[in-house]
């Protein structure tokens, strides 16, 4: 019996290792190729600009999502289950283009707040004034970009100036400004509406809450991250997962 239960186990954890191997070279490579015509391709004189170039930005700014997503997945061991070196090497480079992130660190500060979920001890959670959007994302902007990812984003920068000629203008809509405005979008879908404290109290020690949104909101959102209650509950499960438990498993304590 314990035999067959852990082949179905094995069994189960190859195919979430390749589903989302599978879903994570997907993003990367539609990353890079955005990355690459954006910084490199992108012509502004061009007729098209004043529409393509918004929708440039706003598919950079979901990959960059994205990657984060993955790189979080990799944290809790669910894109490669039987495999951590994988789940190190991919969580590794996907913080890496993201804005060189270290993936120890990250890791560290969220297991973190998984254990002190929603209190002072938490650091994504801003106890001082939960209330408060524009503060606490400042606090959670300057938990996470430090003088290392300044570092990183200067020398990225004078590579892609200086070095391969890259006009300025691709470089900020297309690199710089998305990394800041998708961890706006990560913060309010993934910390902010998810842990902020109601009127309505949180119903277990999770200290979190899911939102109601729409399998393709939720993906657009924050890759399904919003069904947040349900990630506190199984983190073992990929992004991906998230929709099919939140259907197996319905709460009423939506954002």
């Amino acid at each position: 019996m314990n035999s067959r239960l852990h082949t179905k186990k094995k069994r189960n954890s190859n195919c979430q290792t390749v589903i989302g191997l599978m879903l994570a070279g997907v993003i990367l490579i539609f990353w890079f190729a955005a990355h690459i015509v954006g910084i490199f391709h992108f012509e502004w004189e061009a007729s098209h600009a004043i529409v393509s170039a918004p929708l440039l930005f706003l598919l950079m700014n979901w990959l960059n999502v994205g990657l984060f997503i993955i790189a979080h997945d990799c944290m809790h061991g669910s894109l490669a289950p039987l495999w951590p070196w994988v789940n190190k090497a991919v969580g590794r480079l996907c913080l890496f283009l993201y804005i060189g992130f270290n993936f120890n660190e990250l890791k560290t500060k969220h297991y973190l707040h998984h254990v002190y979920s929603g209190t002072a001890n938490d650091p994504d959670f801003y106890a001082r004034s939960p209330h408060r959007f524009l503060y606490w994302y400042w606090h959670f902007l300057i938990s996470y970009f430090g003088w290392a990812q300044f570092l990183f984003a200067s020398i990225v920068s004078t590579i892609y100036l200086l070095v391969l000629n890259v006009q300025i203008y691709n470089l900020a809509c297309f690199w710089a400004i998305p990394a800041i405005s998708s961890s706006l979008q990560l913060f309010f879908f993934g910390t902010y509406m998810p842990h902020r404290p109601k009127e309505i109290l949180f119903i277990d020690h999770h200290r979190t809450r899911s939102n109601d949104f729409s399998w393709l909101l939720s993906l657009f959102t924050c890759f399904h991250f919003g069904y947040h209650h349900e990630h506190h509950i199984f983190p073992e499960a990929p992004w991906w997962q998230l929709p099919s438990i939140r259907d197996n498993f319905k709460t009423e304590d939506y954002c």
